[in-house]
């Protein structure tokens, strides 16, 4: 079976679109969890909300991470 440039561009087009929604819903899922389970330790100790915070801000931004790694994934399929 032989795509023709239109077929091509359809499957480029969903191929960015399954990258960028399955790479954002893990980081979204990862920064829901990490943020709750924070919220629950500074509820428990709140003296130690400082070093929580710290951590949930640097675990924040390495899930983030993902996600952009995901968005320039989908951007190359995109337009290479």
């Amino acid at each position: 079976m032989q795509f023709n440039d239109q077929g091509f561009e359809a499957v480029r087009r969903i191929a960015a679109a399954i990258a960028i929604g399955f790479g954002g819903l893990g980081p979204a899922l990862g920064i829901g969890i990490g943020v709750r389970a924070a919220l629950e330790a500074i509820g428990r100790n709140p003296e130690a909300e400082n070093a929580v915070r710290t951590t949930m801000i640097i675990g924040i931004g390495l899930a983030e991470a993902v996600a952009i790694y995901c968005f320039v994934v989908a951007l190359i399929i995109v337009f290479v």
